[in-house]
């Protein structure tokens, strides 16, 4: 368990973070925008949590708490984390986003457009956090491409986007109160 006893430390006052492992980077280094994107998902996820219950809201508490994992596995670096024990996103969580998006899919009628964000609160929320997630991704791949990165970092953040997708659509009433895109409705075409 973490335990934070001071909130500020005047480390990063010179523009500079440290890493899992201890490395010195400057704050606009492509994994602290990764992992910072993480973070700012996770803050999406916690408004939408504040229009959910029961089954929706369990599940957007399990991936909160997933997205500190992702956020630790991106904050180590593959050679830090060969000196030690490492956090890294493990296959069984993406894996159980697979089975929660099929459940929640089962219930939902095909699809005849694309979905503009909204509906209700929750599902506003969710749409979002479905973007700054794509953010996170796009970051996820660009740091892979430069660094090793966790082996299911980017399966992980991919998958989330989807599954908040489909939870949006869910807490739609099922899709009911989807608002959908109707092309060149209102562009005088």
């Amino acid at each position: 368990m973490v335990r934070l006893t001071r909130i500020y430390t005047k480390g990063g006052d010179t523009g500079e973070t440290s890493l899992g492992g201890g490395a010195r980077v400057p704050k606009h280094d492509l994994r602290v925008e990764a992992y910072g994107t993480v973070d700012e998902a996770n803050a999406v996820l916690g408004l939408a949590r504040l229009h959910t219950d029961g089954e929706a809201d369990a599940m957007l508490a399990r991936i909160q708490n997933d997205l500190f994992d992702l956020g630790a596995d991106l904050c180590t670096p593959a050679d830090a984390a060969r000196k030690g024990v490492a956090l890294r996103v493990q296959a069984a969580q993406v894996a159980r986003l697979e089975q929660e998006i099929d459940r929640m899919n089962e219930e939902l009628a095909p699809l005849a457009s694309f979905v503009l964000p909204g509906g209700s609160p929750a599902s506003a929320h969710l749409h979002l956090g479905r973007t700054v997630v794509r953010r996170a991704e796009r970051l996820i791949c660009a740091l892979a491409a430069e660094e090793e990165v966790g082996a299911q970092t980017i399966a992980y953040a991919n998958r989330l986007s989807d599954h908040l997708f489909v939870l949006a659509r869910w807490l739609n009433r099922r899709g009911e109160a989807d608002v959908l895109w109707i092309p060149g409705a209102h562009g005088g075409h």
